[in-house]
């Protein structure tokens, strides 16, 4: 589909999620709002995947997690239907990639429950502030997600490795990355590694596992952030029944601001 305008208000763009006339990456969009990764899966599992997130809060730090059967996330987004407002979802089952569709309507069920887990895009805002490019804004495309040999603490169900999202600095950006970053650890905050991907198990930054490569510049060294996609590495080494996602990088943008995320 065409490309968006990155000047769409919050209003307009919501509107069209819903229609389902944009289906594309939300990053850059409706800068200063809070953007979440989604997690719903049935009751069965769902303290696991609670006990799952506390002990690993870098990469899935809970920002909300409704009640059984409501599809609305009362304390972020109170008009939002989580079975809609997404502009595209992804359906596990058993492991399996099964399916990637626009609504989840057909898959709801009256046992399901929905984890809003913090996102990486809330700090973008923050780091452009500072002067910083954010390379797959520049390019229009999504940010490169990647599974490392990094293995998350497992609880009950569920274990995995640590899926991580790259951007490219130069060496004192990278520096200036740190720094703001850290002031959001709600939404993964500072890096987890800086450099050399291959430490990490990432073996060519131009096929990532999840989202689109971007140019990595001379002079430039990947930097590396905990990804909320880290659940759907989960799904596919723990294999629940079902579990559905957000496509990565087409998130739920919420009513909260960025700032309130900030320890600054």
């Amino acid at each position: 589909m065409k490309t968006m305008s990155r000047k769409l208000n919050l209003v307009e763009l919501r509107s069209l999620i819903r229609r389902n006339q944009f289906t594309q990456s939300t990053s850059g969009f409706a800068p200063g709002h809070t953007q979440v990764n989604l997690v719903i899966l049935p009751k069965a599992y769902a303290y696991d995947f609670l006990l799952f997130c506390q002990r690993n809060p870098k990469s899935c730090p809970l920002i909300e997690v409704t009640d059984i059967g409501s599809p609305v996330p009362k304390l972020t987004t109170p008009h939002a239907d989580l079975r809609f407002d997404l502009p595209k979802y992804r359906i596990y089952k058993k492991g399996i990639l099964a399916e990637e569709v626009h609504d989840i309507e057909a898959y709801w069920q009256e046992d399901l429950v929905s984890f809003l887990i913090g996102c990486s895009f809330t700090f973008e805002q923050a780091l452009i502030d500072n002067g910083l490019s954010i390379r797959h804004i520049e390019e229009d495309r999504n940010v490169p997600m990647y599974i490392t040999n990094i293995p998350c603490e497992p609880a009950g169900a569920f274990q995995g490795n640590l899926v991580v999202s790259m951007r490219p600095f130069l060496a004192a950006d990278a520096i200036r990355a740190v720094e703001v970053t850290s002031r959001f650890p709600s939404v993964h905050g500072s890096p987890v590694h800086i450099g050399n991907p291959e430490q990490i198990g990432i073996h060519n930054l131009s096929q990532p596992d999840f989202g689109d490569t971007v140019t990595l510049k001379d002079g430039e060294i990947p930097v590396f952030w905990a990804c909320g996609v880290t659940p759907q590495s989960v799904a596919m080494s723990s294999k629940p029944d079902l579990m559905i996602t957000h496509a990565p990088g087409h998130m739920l943008i919420t009513d909260v601001k960025d700032s309130h995320y900030s320890i600054l």
